[in-house]
């Protein structure tokens, strides 16, 4: 049986030498233990004085027993709390005050490893948050911290109760919705992205609920080959941050 990473008291594993090395330099992480092995301990490449508490040296196979059955932990874990997240509100008063800002909304993506992947995206990219509906979506573990290879340290990760009242929130403080949707008329090249942009990503399978479609200020798509029906979610996210920054000549240095 597959072992609960979710503990009822709150708490769940991180594991991975880049989620680890990241929550350990994290000073909002609040970690309760911290098991290595003597070689996960060197790949960490940390200083004694980084270290919160006592890491516990183990062997590979105790940490295996702590984790999920193949969980790819490379000799580290912790078990910590979830981060504090900014409120959506506290999101919009500081990115309003920004010239330009970037966002990402993922409607139906319920793969921690591709919201994993696009939470890494979103960091490399400057993205401000990454947000998602509380009911049906992940939310932080250690299959999704993995994926992230420490992007959940950094990039703010906020799950909302009602979407199409988080998108007119957004709208109304001056940012423009702009779905993807593989049927829509216009690709991404033939639109000025707005200052002010959030991307609205849905799943591979379904793509965006019908509410979500509407709540959108336009439409656009990828011109991709006829023999593939859509894109990855967290290939699309790339794409859509990539071309962003490449119209507003983004300075991420």
């Amino acid at each position: 049986m597959k072992k609960n990473t979710a503990p009822a008291d709150g708490n769940f594993w991180l594991y991975g030498i880049h989620a680890v090395k990241e929550a350990l330099e994290n000073p909002r992480r609040e970690i309760r233990e911290f098991w290595v092995t003597m070689e996960g301990l060197k790949s960490l490449q940390l200083e004694k004085s980084f270290l919160p508490l006592k890491p516990r040296i183990a062997q590979r196979q105790e940490i295996d027993r702590l984790l999920p059955s193949g969980s790819i932990h490379q000799g580290v874990a912790l078990k910590t709390k979830p981060l504090s997240q900014p409120t959506l509100d506290e999101l919009i008063e500081k990115e309003t005050k920004k010239e330009k800002s970037c966002l990402l909304i993922l409607d139906q993506v319920t793969d921690p490893h591709n919201v994993g992947a696009i939470l890494r995206s979103a960091a490399a990219f400057g993205c401000s948050a990454v947000i998602l509906p509380a009911s049906g979506t992940p939310s932080e573990s250690g299959a999704l911290a993995k994926s992230a290879c420490g992007a959940l340290e950094t990039v703010p990760f906020l799950h909302v109760i009602n979407l199409q009242r988080t998108m007119e929130k957004l709208q109304k403080a001056g940012f423009w919705c702009v779905g993807l949707d593989g049927k829509a008329e216009q690709t991404l090249s033939q639109i000025t992205l707005p200052d002010k942009t959030v991307f609205v990503l849905g799943s591979e399978g379904d793509g965006l609920r019908r509410l979500t479609l509407e709540s959108c200020d336009f439409l656009i798509k990828f011109p991709i080959s006829p023999k593939m029906e859509s894109l990855n979610v967290s290939n699309a996210a790339v794409l859509a941050l990539y071309e962003f920054n490449r119209i507003h000549q983004v300075n991420l240095s």
